[in-house]
């Protein structure tokens, strides 16, 4: 059974949402549909129902066991509430996603949002991703690397470090911490520790994070702020404290009626919210202002300082979109945009910058070990590499990184796919076939007792 409503939040919502609550309170006892965001990059065909509000967002019948499939393991598709695929519709309203942009995605980790915004960015855009958490970079990297763009950084600092480098965003994303609210009916530790007063602390803690991110978006910029809490402190309550600290306007756009999204209209505040008795998906708030107040540019971005790579093999295995370039840092030979490069060496001033760009190869003496980044990126071009295709027992196996059997072709570096999707690589020799899955990724689930 799960655990109790607090009194507090029962009143609370009683008030808010009046006749409403008996449909809301069972639908937290219920069962959370299940949704994923298909990749396009990589062409996967999704299926199921469409999200209404997210063109490669699919509802799923039943949860299947997702460690099972390829093809999450191959970047195909994220597993992602579909409340949150909200943000699809906002930044349409809000942004000219043809134009190349400056994205800041603040509080990033795990990557669902990130993912999707690298979706809708244009290739002349680039991403930052950043966690606060240091031990949260790990899955964050995992994803987008899955995702496979190249126009990504993921940086670790503070929201205050951003502070030092004003006026560099178009767009801000703050996905605030909160008291979890909307995710009650999946998440048991979001009811056992919800109480007045940490809600009181997530407002406090998302005003310091909405003061310290409004510096470096520029004028005219876009900041985005949505949390998975139904609480008017967290959302338009704040949204209202910091309109009037700030010259801003409000992106006013409404959902078609069929969609059961709230539009909220408190004060000047404009915002979205999703409650899980109307939508299918969990709880969710949306917002987005203009901001109108100058923001001085933090100079140009830097020129980059990375040893620019003349290997040719590096340049047989990859297709180069939108003016990219090889550096070579250390052993490691990386693909970055010019707009990557020196966005990165500029944020590296002020703060950890965790990786910028795909990670192509890694120099062994004269010999190049293809990255496993660059087996599931789009800028691969899977004809320079010899193909093993897996059936479902062997992919899995590869996810194990248990030992295949011996494919008896040529030695060398081949891709192994499933489905067309690429996995990663193997080594084949003579006598054997080295699996080269990351060790830290693979799948630690004992399929032979299922």
């Amino acid at each position: 059974m799960p655990q109790a409503l607090h009194a507090e939040f029962v009143n609370r919502m009683t008030r808010q949402v009046g006749s409403d609550w008996p449909a809301l309170e069972q639908s937290l006892d219920g069962k959370s549909p299940v949704s994923i965001r298909a990749n396009p990059a990589k062409q996967y065909q999704g299926s199921g129902i469409s999200v209404p509000w997210c063109s490669t967002g699919y509802y799923l019948s039943e949860r299947p066991n997702f460690t099972l499939d390829p093809a999450l393991h191959a970047g195909g598709y994220y597993v992602q509430e579909a409340s949150s695929m909200l943000l699809e519709q906002v930044i349409r309203a809000a942004v000219d996603l043809d134009k190349p942009l400056t994205v800041l995605d603040l509080c990033a980790a795990p990557g669902g949002k990130s993912t999707h915004l690298i979706s809708l960015l244009s290739a002349h855009s680039v991403l930052v991703s950043n966690e606060v958490v240091r031990s949260r970079t790990t899955i964050l990297q995992e994803n987008l690397i899955k995702w496979g763009q190249p126009n990504s950084i993921i940086t670790h600092a503070d929201p205050a470090r951003f502070g030092a480098v004003p006026g560099l965003f178009d767009v801000v994303l703050i996905d605030a911490p909160c008291s979890g609210e909307g995710l009650f009916r999946k998440d048991d530790n979001a009811r056992q520790e919800w109480s007045p007063e940490h809600v009181h602390h997530c407002s406090l803690r998302q005003r310091r994070i909405l003061a310290d991110a409004w510096g470096a978006l520029r004028e005219g910029g876009v900041l985005i702020y949505s949390t998975c809490t139904w609480s008017p402190d967290e959302n338009e309550e704040n949204l209202h404290w910091f309109a009037q600290e700030h010259p801003l306007s409000f992106v006013d756009w409404t959902a078609p009626p069929a969609w059961s999204v709230e539009k909220i209209e408190h004060k000047e505040v404009r915002g979205y919210r999703c409650y899980t008795h109307k939508v299918e998906g969990e709880g969710f708030f949306i917002s987005a202002m203009i901001k109108h107040e100058a923001a001085p540019r933090s100079g140009t971005d830097r020129t980059p300082t990375r040893h620019v790579s003349k290997k040719k093999e590096l340049h047989d295995w990859i297709h180069y979109p939108c003016e990219h370039i090889i550096f070579e840092q250390d052993e490691f030979c990386w693909l970055r945009s010019v707009q990557t490069a020196g966005l990165a060496e500029r944020l590296r001033e002020h703060m950890p910058v965790v990786s910028a760009g795909t990670l192509l190869a890694e120099a062994k003496g004269p010999k190049l070990v293809p990255a496993h980044a660059l087996a599931v990126s789009t800028v691969l071009r899977p004809e320079a590499f010899p193909v093993i295709e897996l059936t479902l027992d062997d992919a899995l196996a590869y996810l194990r990184k248990d030992t295949l059997p011996h494919p008896g072709t040529g030695n060398g570096y081949h891709l192994a796919t499933f489905h067309g999707l690429p996995l990663g690589w193997v080594h084949v020799l003579s006598n054997r076939l080295n699996n080269l899955y990351p060790t830290e990724w693979r799948i630690r689930m004992d399929i032979r007792r299922l």
